[in-house]
């Protein structure tokens, strides 16, 4: 039996260099410590239909996932990074300092891509001290270079800040944009409001129309539409938890259900952002400003329940309040299918996978090896077993690899939906191939010890190179 994903045991990356970064609070942060504070709404739709199981599985043959995003810096608020990735877990650097706003601030960026191939975003044009009565906007024809748009009065009266605009491309592809408001009279008790695009250049908006339901005291609320729910993640602001609501229309009213420490999240989290990621899980982001980490964690039953938050990789105690952009691109790498292979290290190249005692490891293999190690090093390569554009790999007497307690072995299929999980992985990429498990999202196959195991990404060049793999033709 495999560990429950709800149960992850400390798989630990013996091979990293990684260490955590010391961790210093945004103003944002500093403000909460002063105060009781707001109702925010930062709803996000990503990708328009983003409705639900039906639309998720891997990228197919030729194409790769790839998820972005554009954060503020711990250290500068004054400027974003891109980031991007094809995991939703090890985020890479695609340019630093990509847009700097004329003037003002740059933070709670969030980023979409239009129907007109343009990626925008919208943020907050102002630090947290200050009177901010607009947001702005910057756009981009390859996420790299941005080019400021406008910055728009929000039209409230007697406003004195707006804070997080984030898009919601809604499932009748209407375009949205929810911002926390507060006035003069209680400038630090916020509420969200929804403004609807009227063009299809973005540059005209309803009145604004405050969301309802959420309640006072509530921060970073971030909304996913699933059929006809509206499903609204939000931070209480007194209690430090993240909670959950649903409501039938966007603009509510919405009633909470979960309440408390009700995901296994813990306190002091906020900024909460969610993706639906190739095997059908919600994925989760969350900043534990509490502890200087930014989180994720994942749900296969609807939000009903969570595995254990995990930190994110290279980013934690850089990146601050970011939405996540899921796209399907062209590329990506590809393994044929329906051949004999043998899989060789990235950056050992001297070794090879082989199955010894029913278990993968990594010995050396040469053209002198003896027929039994050929014979076991020799591996066919099918179509996955649990998703068809993912792959799967079976040994000459038939049996599959598949991950148990987190170590490469070879069973046979015994036809449960299980094993078709544990036994599929997808292509992803790294100094060749990199194999990360269908059922355990950012986990892949790696070296370390010359054994193969699943074992989570923890964002270094060394934990890429040793689960990076090439598919050779045999002696």
């Amino acid at each position: 039996m495999i560990t429950p994903d709800n149960s992850y045991r400390p798989a630990t990356a013996p091979d990293a260099t990684g260490v955590s970064r010391p961790f210093a609070p945004s103003r944002r942060s500093l403000l909460r410590a002063m105060a009781a504070l707001p109702v925010s709404a930062l709803v996000v739709g990503g990708l328009p239909g983003l409705l639900g199981t039906a639309s998720a599985a891997a990228p197919p043959r030729g194409s790769a996932t790839r998820y972005t995003i554009v954060p503020f810096l711990n250290s500068n608020d004054g400027t974003v990074n891109v980031y991007q990735s094809d995991d939703a877990t090890d985020f890479r650097l695609l340019r630093a300092s990509a847009y700097t706003p004329p003037s003002g601030r740059i933070r709670d960026a969030s980023v979409f891509k239009h129907t007109d191939g343009y990626y925008y975003i919208t943020y907050t044009t102002h630090t947290w001290q200050d009177t901010s009565t607009t947001i702005g906007f910057a756009r981009s024809s390859d996420r790299s270079n941005w080019t400021f748009l406008y910055d728009y009065t929000v039209p409230i009266a007697n406003l004195s800040r707006a804070w997080a605009p984030e898009w919601f491309v809604d499932s009748d592809g209407s375009v949205n944009i929810i911002v926390s408001c507060s006035v003069t009279s209680n400038e630090w008790i916020f509420t969200p409001y929804l403004l609807k695009a009227t063009n299809s250049a973005l540059t005209a908006w309803t009145s604004p129309v405050a969301l309802s339901g959420i309640g006072a005291n509530h921060i970073d609320t971030f909304i996913v539409k699933i059929g006809s729910t509206y499903h609204a993640f939000t931070k209480n602001e007194t209690s430090k938890y993240i909670e959950y609501a649903t409501s039938t229309a966007l603009a509510g009213p919405y009633t909470i259900s979960r309440t408390g420490n009700w995901a296994g999240w813990g306190g002091t989290r906020e900024g909460a952002a969610l993706i639906q990621l190739d095997n059908g899980a919600w994925r989760i982001f969350f900043d534990g400003y509490g502890d200087g980490s930014y989180y994720y964690s994942d749900s296969y039953d609807t939000f009903a329940t969570w595995s254990a938050p995990k930190a994110l990789p290279s980013i934690s105690g850089t990146a601050r309040h970011f939405t996540v952009l899921k796209e399907t691109v062209s590329g990506g790498v590809t393994l044929p299918t329906g051949v004999t292979r043998y899989l060789q290290s990235g950056n050992f190249t001297t070794r090879y996978w082989q199955e010894q005692s029913a278990l993968l490891n990594l010995p050396v293999l040469t053209s002198s090896s003896t027929t039994a190690e050929k014979q076991a090093s020799t591996f066919t390569i099918v179509a996955g077993l649990a998703d068809a554009n993912g792959y799967s790999f079976r040994n000459a007497a038939g049996n599959y690899l598949r991950h148990w307690d987190f170590r490469g072995r070879f069973d046979a299929n015994d036809g449960s939906s299980t094993f078709a999980r544990d036994a599929t992985f997808i292509a992803r990429t790294g100094t060749s191939v990199r194999l990360e498990s269908y059922n355990y999202p950012g986990y892949y196959l790696r070296h370390y010890n010359y054994q193969l195991r699943v074992d989570p990404s923890n964002g270094t060049d060394l934990f890429r190179q040793d689960s990076s793999f090439v598919a050779v033709t045999p002696f």
